[in-house]
C-alpha cells in the first residue's frame, strides 16, 4: 500500500465526503474516486457504505482509518526527526518541546531553566499548543518531547514520567453569583446559562456547534471569562496567571490531574534523554 494511497483514504474517511476530500487534497473528485475503488479491490474489501445521499465507513474501513492515521504519523515523524538529526550532525543540535499554552507554566520555566545549566545542554524550542494539540505534534514527529497531561491526554504507546499530581479550581468572571461559594462541584458548572463553555477548534479548525464563545488562546478564553462570557475549569498551577478580574473557585470533585513528560519509546536522542533526567529532579 502507497502512502499517497493511505492519504486519500483518510482524507475520505474523515470528511465521508468524496466532493470535500478531493478539495482539501488539491487534486479532482475522479481520480480520487478510481484511487478508493482500486485500493478496495486490491484489499478485498469495501471501505466505504455509499449511497445517493452519504459516504459512511465499513468496518473495514474504521480499522483502516485507525492504522492509516497511524502509519502516517510515522511516516511524518521519520522525516521530521531525520531532518533534525542532519541538523544536528551539522552543528546545530536542538530539540522541539510542545506544551499546552497557559498549563504547567511555572514547571516548565524551572524545567528549561534546570536543563540549561546541564553540561551539553541544546537549545530547546518550545512549541505552545491548544487543548490535546500537543499529543498530536509528539505523533507525528514534529515534536521530539512534550508535556502531557492525564486524564485528558492520550499517552498511550509513549515513554512517560510523572512530574506533578494537582486538584483544579473554576475560573469565573469577578462578581458572579458562583464566586459567592467557598468551593463548588462540577455539576454547578454543568448547565450556567449565562456562562456557556467555551469551544475550542478540532483538529481540521472547525468548532463543534454550541452556545458558547469559539476561542484559539489561553489568553484570549481569560479575557472572555473577565467580561462574564464563558468560563474554566484549569489546574491549580495556573492560578498564578489569573488576573484580578477573574475570580478562581476550587472544584472538589474535578478529576485530579497528574502532569507527565512524554517522548516517543524509541527516541534515541541523547538531549530527550538528558532533558527527562532533569525533569525528575525538580
Amino acid at each position: 500500500m502507497e502512502t499517497r494511497e493511505l492519504r486519500y483514504f483518510v482524507a475520505v474517511a474523515e470528511e465521508l465526503h468524496f466532493g470535500r476530500a478531493a478539495q482539501r487534497l488539491g487534486i479532482a473528485q475522479p481520480p480520487l474516486s478510481r484511487a478508493i475503488s482500486q485500493l478496495e479491490r486490491r484489499l478485498g474489501a469495501a471501505l466505504f457504505q455509499r449511497t445517493s445521499r452519504s459516504v459512511t465507513l465499513t468496518e473495514a474501513g474504521t480499522v483502516l482509518l485507525h492504522e492509516g492515521r497511524a502509519a502516517l504519523d510515522a511516516v511524518e515523524a521519520a522525516e521530521h526527526r531525520a531532518r533534525r538529526a542532519a541538523l544536528a550532525a551539522a552543528g546545530e543540535p536542538s530539540i522541539v518541546l510542545a506544551t499546552k499554552a497557559g498549563a504547567s507554566s511555572q514547571l516548565l520555566a524551572k524545567l528549561l531553566h534546570a536543563y540549561a545549566a546541564e553540561p551539553g545542554s541544546v537549545r530547546v524550542d518550545v512549541v505552545l499548543c491548544g487543548p490535546g494539540e500537543q499529543e498530536r505534534l509528539l505523533r507525528n514527529g514534529r515534536v521530539d518531547v512534550a508535556i502531557l497531561h492525564q486524564p485528558f491526554d492520550d499517552t498511550a504507546g509513549f515513554d512517560t514520567e510523572e512530574l506533578l499530581t494537582e486538584g483544579q479550581f473554576a475560573v469565573l468572571p469577578a462578581g458572579h453569583v458562583l464566586t459567592t461559594s467557598k468551593d463548588l462541584h462540577l455539576n454547578d458548572l454543568a448547565d450556567v446559562p449565562d456562562l456557556p463553555a467555551p469551544r475550542w477548534p478540532g483538529p481540521d479548525g472547525t468548532y463543534m456547534p454550541g452556545p458558547g464563545p469559539e476561542v484559539q488562546s489561553h489568553t484570549q478564553l481569560l479575557q472572555l471569562i473577565s467580561l462574564g462570557r464563558t468560563l474554566m475549569v484549569a489546574l491549580d498551577s495556573c492560578r498564578s496567571q489569573l488576573r484580578d478580574d477573574v475570580v478562581a473557585v476550587p472544584v472538589v470533585d474535578a478529576p485530579a490531574v497528574t502532569t507527565v513528560i512524554a517522548w516517543p519509546p524509541h527516541s534515541r536522542i541523547r538531549a530527550v534523554a538528558d532533558l527527562v533526567r532533569t525533569s525528575l529532579c525538580l
